[in-house]
């Protein structure tokens, strides 16, 4: 990624698949279901667990790349809206939200009043926004600011730095978010850690993501 320094989550998820465990997996996977054709001839039942193993490892790294892809790739977008979301709570100074069916954190945001559903990822180092959430809650590009390429599943987009005036969620409100316009996101946004960071606690517990801010606000309705 062309700068990681600022944005070093977005595009991995999928850029580092080919250098990751999942590669190299992939190559033992279909090694074993070579070797296990050899092995047929020799001890059948050996040579069909090992390929029934191979073709089933393949399978689950294929799942697992599908995963990856369908956070980055408007084609695989998870409709989230469709799924439905848990409900987030407050309880006391924290605000509670339940993990999705998707396997994800979803938050039910407002950005700038415009309500928004953002994805919790802390792996992500900027929190980032697509290009219709950024028009709609009027948060525009930064002037004379430098953009930035980011890697996606759709090759590489140019993404430009803004900054979210006002971001509200349950008892959570941030002002002056730094935050990317990334249109290689498709309709996800994406809360990193940026925001986490400015919390005065947060944790998972029970499938359940627990954020405490420093100075609780009134409940986002």
């Amino acid at each position: 990624m062309d700068f990681s320094p600022v944005w070093d989550q977005l595009g991995q998820s999928v850029a580092a698949v080919p250098q990751s465990t999942l590669l190299m997996a992939a190559v033992a996977a279909m090694l074993l279901g070579m070797l296990g054709s050899f092995v047929l001839r020799q001890i059948p039942s050996l040579g069909r667990l090992m390929r029934t193993t191979s073709t089933l490892g393949l399978m689950g790294i294929l799942v697992l790349v599908v995963l990856q892809l369908s956070r980055m790739d408007p084609r695989f977008d998870m409709a989230v809206p469709a799924l439905g979301l848990p409900e987030q709570v407050v309880e006391g100074d924290e605000t509670r939200v339940p993990l999705a069916r998707d396997g994800h954190f979803w938050l039910q945001a407002e950005v700038n009043g415009h309500p928004a559903n953002f994805l919790v990822d802390t792996g992500a180092t900027l929190t980032a926004i697509s290009n219709e959430t950024a028009f709609q809650a009027g948060v525009e590009p930064r002037r004379a600011g430098l953009p930035i390429r980011m890697q996606t599943a759709n090759g590489p987009v140019s993404a430009e730095l803004a900054t979210i005036d006002d971001l509200r969620f349950g008892n959570v409100t941030a002002h002056g978010l730094d935050a990317i316009i990334a249109p290689g996101l498709g309709p996800t946004n994406v809360l990193g850690m940026n925001l986490l960071s400015r919390l005065a606690s947060w944790r998972v517990e029970n499938n359940v993501l627990i954020l405490v801010p420093h100075d609780p606000q009134a409940v986002t309705s």
